[in-house]
């Protein structure tokens, strides 16, 4: 099983709007990473996000590009203070590929808690708009695949990282 953790693309201010839909920013970065991860043929069955409004637009992207079978959808559990234990019970008989779409510190407590049983340990720095690649093995342990951040992306001026040259 593969699991993709998303921290939410960039959000507007408070001050700017109270509801923080994601920024222009935010759409550019989630929209680049999510044309870029489509390029890899994963397959997911659905996208999950929280209940707030800048998780279901970062979901909305990846949706669009992705097209999952099972579609997308909010679910409880994955907001900013949620117990990463939740989501840790939920995925342990889970068999198909899913997109989780969240908050910090969410999800790099429950990365942790899958990789290494302590969700304190807060080891995988994640960046808006990244996705974070854990995979499952047939004896349900976790390993960390990959993780790709916006900055890796083809930018707007043309300037590209690509894995090869880390």
């Amino acid at each position: 099983m593969f699991l993709y953790l998303v921290q939410h693309a960039e959000a507007m201010r408070e001050d700017e709007d109270l509801a923080r839909p994601i920024s222009q920013k935010g759409l550019d970065d989630i929209s680049r990473v999510a044309a870029y991860v489509s390029l890899l043929n994963i397959s997911i069955s659905e996208i999950l996000h929280s209940p707030k409004l800048r998780a279901e637009q970062t979901a909305g992207v990846l949706f669009q590009n992705l097209k999952p079978v099972r579609g997308m959808k909010e679910t409880d559990g994955l907001s900013p203070l949620d117990d990463p234990n939740i989501w840790a019970d939920r995925l342990r008989d889970r068999k198909d590929d899913v997109i989780l779409v969240g908050h910090l510190p969410h999800l790099s407590k429950l990365a942790s808690l899958l990789l290494f049983g302590d969700s304190g340990k807060n080891l995988i720095s994640f960046k808006m708009a990244g996705v974070v690649c854990l995979r499952r093995d047939d004896s349900g342990a976790w390993s960390l695949e990959w993780m790709l951040t916006p900055e890796i992306v083809v930018g707007e001026k043309g300037m590209e990282t690509s894995c090869d040259s880390l």
